[in-house]
């Protein structure tokens, strides 16, 4: 009975292996993450590639993938972005640069290497965007946190983007 049991535990790691190598070689791990604690402990976090302004060129208008990925949002608390409701889970989002204002759509769809797709968005707000006189030397994203409010900050080159999360 042992050679039995061990011969099917045997096979189940021998097959789960590949698998696993298979799923981790299809998406690129996102080299930082920003993350808001809530007064409750629950949090809110976002990983990202940390690209730079020399490296990675963005387009007005288009959603933007920092190092050919999205970034991720992961939620342990029911979020309002703009009017729209988010639910406790994870996220793609894309910043979507403009010349004078940003926009950010937090999306359902978290497969990765798929391409965005507006349809799938869950809530879509505007930043608020400015130039700042010191330009980052990476992408920076941050989270501020008062009350019930995270407040998502993104640096990249002289433009500074913000936006309010607010948890329920």
């Amino acid at each position: 009975m042992f050679r039995t049991h061990f011969a099917a535990g045997a096979l189940i790691f021998l097959t789960a292996v590949p698998l696993t190598a298979v799923c981790s070689a299809q998406q690129s791990e996102p080299s930082s993450t920003a993350s808001c604690n809530l007064d409750d402990g629950r949090q809110i976090y976002i990983r990202y590639n940390a690209v730079t302004p020399k490296s990675e060129k963005i387009s007005n208008g288009k959603p933007w993938t920092p190092g050919g990925a999205p970034m991720t949002l992961f939620t342990e608390a029911q979020l309002t972005l703009g009017s729209s409701a988010i639910p406790v889970g994870a996220y793609t989002v894309y910043p979507i640069p403009a010349k004078d204002k940003w926009t950010l759509a937090v999306n359902k769809n978290v497969t990765a290497g798929s391409a965005y797709d507006e349809k799938q968005d869950v809530a879509r707000s505007a930043m608020e965007t400015d130039q700042i006189g010191q330009p980052s030397e990476a992408l920076e994203v941050a989270f501020a946190h008062v009350g019930p409010r995270c407040t998502l900050r993104i640096y990249f080159g002289k433009t500074a983007s913000f936006v309010d999360f607010i948890a329920k």
